[in-house]
């Protein structure tokens, strides 16, 4: 998952093998490459370097030093880059990739790929979430709507089994840990520790609390491919300078209508551009405005969330109620293309958030989940990653 920490580091995305909407897993053993692109709001190139951080299933850095996490330097020069053509806002396009003959990571597990200035190494721009992967744990899935809570209403529930017979783990009531993602969301993810039995060599979890989510709905989508026309769920369109300003319908509740599918992509985004097969460097930033029509809450708090907000529950995602419209509203500098997005509700005190009030739990709706297993002997020093499987509910 991308992460930006400062605001002219704009569209961080990762794509393997050349598709976007896969999960950034590295397979040991494969051709597998991931790509990294990001823009710099900018008007002249700046010199960018990056690195890896090994880290621990919480994704916590781990003890490991860099000779034992990759083959090669843990510094590598960003030196292919594109300027912006066309647009209102000038940007650099910056591109590299990952493994590559100067950086290969050695070991499985969670890595941090981070981005700064070369002048500035301490300073950290950006981030993305990347896994390497052994892929020698068989992990069995099976998804269901019949959930421990409620059948078929809103709801769904997980049943998770891991061979460990290839990986020879002794101990798998102590040494596995398994994560789960629910579309990519990163504040509602789930850790099993322990197994709910054993049949053979087969970790079997199933009927745990950590394995029902909330079914919530199908993401919310919106498309800016133009400056010219409005596109989909867009209201205006108005240049006040510097930038075009896009306005989008305003949003209701959905929690009383019936479930309608949507194909979606679970909250990704594509950059794109109507005018140009070259949207890296001639898509457009816009501002984007966001209105709910939800009534004012004193206590609760309502974010934006996809990968458009890089998952995070901060002032960037926040809305805000104007009394004047009588509407939550948000305005985000957005480069140009096809959005999915969704609201999240975070009561005080809470760190993730809750879809039902808002958009609705419907049992039908499509949940790409994703499934990691690591395994941690008692003498180990880093979490192995031993397996990676998704899964997406039934249509």
């Amino acid at each position: 998952m991308p992460g930006s920490f400062d605001e002219r580091i704009r569209s961080m995305q990762v794509t393997l093998n050349d598709n976007q909407f896969a999960p950034p897993v590295l397979t040991i053993g494969t051709n597998d490459v991931l790509t990294f692109s990001f823009d710099h709001i900018a008007d002249d190139r700046s010199y960018f370097r990056y690195r890896l951080i090994h880290c621990n299933a919480n994704w916590q850095p781990s003890d490991l030093v860099d000779s034992e996490i990759i083959n090669g330097f843990n510094e590598g020069i960003i030196d292919n880059f594109a300027f912006s053509r066309g647009t209102t806002v000038n940007y650099v396009n910056y591109v590299f990739s990952l493994p590559n003959d100067n950086m290969t990571p050695l070991v499985s597990g969670n890595y941090l790929v981070v981005i700064y200035e070369e002048s500035k190494p301490d300073e950290i721009l950006g981030q993305w979430r990347i896994m390497v992967n052994e892929q020698t744990a068989r992990i069995g899935l099976d998804l269901s709507s019949r959930t421990d809570i409620d059948y078929n209403v809103a709801h769904q529930q997980l049943t998770v089994t891991v061979d460990t017979e290839r990986d020879n783990v002794s101990d798998p009531f102590n040494d596995l840990t398994v994560m789960i993602q629910q579309n990519g969301r990163l504040d509602n993810e789930t850790s099993l520790k322990h197994p709910m039995r054993m049949s053979g060599r087969k970790a079997i979890y199933e009927h745990q609390p950590q394995l029902i989510f909330d079914a919530g709905n199908e993401y919310r989508r919106f498309e800016t491919i133009s400056t010219d026309y409005p596109g989909m769920h867009v209201y205006g369109i108005e240049y006040v300078y510097p930038y075009y300003h896009i306005a989008l319908e305003t949003d209701l509740a959905r929690t009383g209508e019936s479930y309608t599918y949507d194909s979606t992509q679970q909250g990704r985004y594509k950059i794109r551009d109507y005018d140009s097969d070259e949207a890296d460097t001639m898509a457009d930033y816009v501002i984007v405005h966001f209105s709910l029509e939800y009534p004012e809450m004193s206590d609760h708090m309502i974010f934006i969330d996809g990968d458009l907000t890089d998952r995070k529950f901060d002032e960037t995602s926040r809305m805000t109620y104007n009394r004047a419209t009588g509407k939550y509203e948000k305005a985000l500098l957005l480069k140009q293309g096809s959005y999915n997005y969704q609201y999240l509700i975070v009561p005080p005190g809470k760190n993730r958030g809750y879809t039902a009030e808002i958009e609705g739990d419907k049992y039908q709706t499509v949940n790409e989940y994703l499934i990691k297993v690591y395994t941690r002997r008692p003498a180990d020093r880093y979490d192995r990653l031993i397996g990676v499987s998704r899964i997406v509910s039934d249509r």
